[in-house]
C-alpha cells in the first residue's frame, strides 16, 4: 500500500462511518494505523521495520539486565562528573570566561550538577554504590591549557558535550529495562545536545556535527579530539544512504552516531589522572 492509496483510504468516509460495532471500528483503525505508520516511512525503511517487528523475542537474564543498566549509569556518572567539575573550575578561574558568556556556562554548570545528583540517587535506589568522582586532569599531561585560554576552554567544552550526546545514545539499549531511567536518560541526552550546539555556536560554528572530524567542517577541532568524532561521517542508516538527496555532508550531519561503552570510556580516561 503506497502513500497515495493511504490518503485515498483516509478520504473515504465509509471507512469511519460504516455500520460496525465500536470495538470493530477501533480494531480497524488500529490495524490501519499500523500499516500507515510503516508505509509512510520513506525509501524502504518501512519494509525493514515490518520485518524487524516479526523478529523473535529473546529472554534476557534479569541479573544481566541490571548489570548492563548499572554499568551504563556508572559510565554516565563519570562523564557528568567530568563536565560538572570542568565548568565549576572554569567559572571559578578569574578572567577566563568573558562576562557576556558567563551566564551561559553558569546555566550549563547547574544542569551538569543536577545530572550528577540524579545519577547518584538512581544508582543508590538500585542498591548500587555510585562510583567516586575521579581526579581529573583537563590539561591531558600538558596537551591543553583550558583554564588559561578561553578558546581552548570552548574546544574542550564542545568535545565533552559531544561525547556525552553520543555516549547517552550508545547506552540507550542498556537502560531500556527501566522505563523511568530510560526516560530520564533521553531527557539528559537532549539537554547535552543543546549544550553542544550552544558551545559550537559560541565558537562561531554551525550548531551540529559536520562531516570532517578534525577539519574545518567540525569547527577546526584539534586532532587530539578526533576520538570524539570518529565515525560521524557515516551516511548509511538502516540500509538507506542519507547522502543520496543532498550529498555526503548534509546526509552525515542529519544523523549523529553512537559511542560504544569502550569508546566513551577511552575518551573519559584521557582526562582522568
Amino acid at each position: 500500500m503506497n502513500i497515495l492509496k493511504l490518503l485515498d483510504k483516509l478520504s473515504d468516509d465509509s471507512f469511519f462511518t460504516k455500520q460496525t460495532s465500536r470495538l470493530d471500528n477501533l480494531s480497524d483503525i488500529t490495524s490501519f494505523g499500523k500499516k500507515a505508520a510503516v508505509a509512510a516511512i520513506p525509501l524502504g525503511l518501512g519494509s525493514f521495520m515490518a520485518t524487524s517487528a516479526k523478529a523473535e523475542t529473546t529472554t534476557i537474564d534479569p541479573t544481566t539486565m541490571k548489570s548492563a543498566l548499572t554499568d551504563a549509569l556508572q559510565l554516565a556518572l563519570t562523564l557528568e562528573y567530568l563536565e560538572d567539575e570542568y565548568y565549576a573550575k572554569g567559572l571559578a578561574k578569574p578572567n577566563l570566561i568573558p562576562s557576556s558568556d558567563r551566564v551561559v556556562f553558569q546555566q550549563i554548570s547547574k544542569h551538569e550538577t543536577a545530572h550528577v545528583s540524579f545519577l547518584k540517587a538512581t544508582l543508590t535506589s538500585l542498591n548500587v554504590t555510585p562510583i567516586a568522582k575521579p581526579t581529573f586532569d583537563f590539561t591531558v599531561n600538558g596537551a591543553f591549557a583550558p583554564m588559561d585560554d578561553y578558546q581552548q576552554f570552548l574546544i574542550l567544552a564542545q568535545a565533552f558535550e559531544d561525547t556525552g550526546v553520543r555516549a547517552y545514545k550508545g547506552q540507550a539499549g542498556n537502560v531500556m529495562s527501566n522505563k523511568d531511567v530510560l526516560q530520564a536518560a533521553l531527557q539528559i541526552h537532549s539537554v547535552e545536545a543543546r549544550h553542544a550546539s550552544m558551545v559550537r555556536r559560541m565558537r562561531s560554528n554551525k550548531g551540529w556535527i559536520e562531516l570532517a572530524s578534525g577539519g574545518s567542517g567540525s569547527g577546526a577541532m584539534p586532532p587530539a579530539t578526533n576520538a570524539v568524532y570518529a565515525g560521524e561521517d557515516v551516511t548509511m542508516q538502516a540500509g538507506f544512504n542519507t547522502a543520496t538527496a543532498f550529498g555526503a555532508a548534509a546526509g552525515s550531519a542529519a544523523y549523529d552516531e553512537v559511542l560504544t561503552t569502550a569508546e566513551a570510556t577511552a575518551i573519559a580516561t584521557l582526562f582522568i589522572d
